[in-house]
């Protein structure tokens, strides 16, 4: 029962982390003379748009922590395979044991940096479809906060 609870709570915060980065627009003529509330919803639709052309918000962050696992489990292979040379026990069992290792440290190691590290960005074909549906809707997207 109390494994289930910390799989709700680590849940719930990688949720709340995936949140976040938005377009900051300058406030031209046309972000003026629309206001913010029609702005925000424009945001929404090109956010929308950008999702169902199959750029996805979060992809960033899930390809950085899976590209953390396997420069984790490439590391824990060398250092394990080199540690079983010197050792004299068998190099193959050596370079198992440190890949499984390593995946683990570096899976950790991402999840915990997605989870409590800065704000990330998401995807550049996210940020770049949204960026051009505002632009041709009369905005100037300053950057992503």
């Amino acid at each position: 029962m109390k494994g289930m609870k910390l799989i709700a709570i680590f849940v719930v915060l990688t949720l709340s982390a995936c949140s976040g980065a938005r377009p900051v627009l300058y406030p031209n003529a046309h972000m003026q003379s629309v206001g913010t509330d029609t702005a925000e919803q424009d945001i929404e639709a090109c956010k929308e748009a950008a999702e169902s052309a199959g750029a996805s918000e979060g992809s960033g962050k899930a390809g950085r922590v899976a590209t953390g696992t396997a420069v984790g489990a490439g590391a824990g292979a060398a250092s394990g395979a080199i540690g079983g040379i010197i050792s004299g026990a068998s190099a193959g069992l050596g370079a198992m044991i440190g890949a499984a290792s390593g995946a683990v440290w570096g899976l950790l190691t991402g999840l915990f940096s997605a989870i409590v590290g800065p704000s990330s960005q998401p995807s550049q074909a996210y940020t770049g479809y949204v960026n051009r549906c505002l632009q041709e809707k009369g905005y100037e997207v300053t950057g992503w906060q």
